[in-house]
């Protein structure tokens, strides 16, 4: 099983960078965990909140693998309790997925053509995050529900 985490943009604060890549580590324990990040766009600032949607969309849809399934991270997905999205990973892969390809939209969310591919939408939280922390809040709790399934002393309730 592979779980991979496509975003738009980079990550710039060093901080956050150090948290993903601690998180990924951890992740190489149970599973291959890819980040992949689309560029930002060029010239961004001479198009519309749409034009950016659709052009960013194309970039994410050339980044997908057949035979598996795409969650987005969308403030308007399911949301789960730690424990909850432990099991939900569970499930994914009881379902014989090669991968699962998880994705973080730039700032004015997705395409109606990403949304159309998707297979289910999940929020981390009701509030708003900047997309930097959004990937390392995903990739630590990502860390947590495989800790949670091997009974291993990370999460407390």
């Amino acid at each position: 099983m592979k779980i991979k985490l496509i975003v738009v943009g980079k990550t710039n604060e060093r901080f956050l960078q150090d948290g993903e890549a601690e998180y990924a580590k951890r992740l190489g324990k149970y599973i291959k965990f890819e980040k992949m990040e689309i560029p930002d766009l060029k010239n961004a600032k001479k198009l519309t909140h749409d034009q950016i949607k659709i052009a960013e969309g194309k970039l994410i849809l050339e980044k997908i693998e057949p035979h598996g399934t795409i969650i987005l991270l969308d403030d308007k997905g399911k949301d789960f309790s730690s424990k909850k999205w432990a099991f939900w990973i569970q499930e994914q892969m009881n379902r014989g997925y090669k991968h699962i390809t998880f994705i973080v939209g730039g700032a004015y969310g997705f395409s109606d053509e990403v949304y159309a591919k998707a297979n289910g939408k999940i929020s981390l939280s009701r509030m708003t995050f900047s997309h930097q922390m959004v990937r390392l809040f995903f990739t630590e709790q990502l860390y947590r529900a495989f800790t949670i399934l091997n009974n291993e002393p990370y999460h407390h309730e």
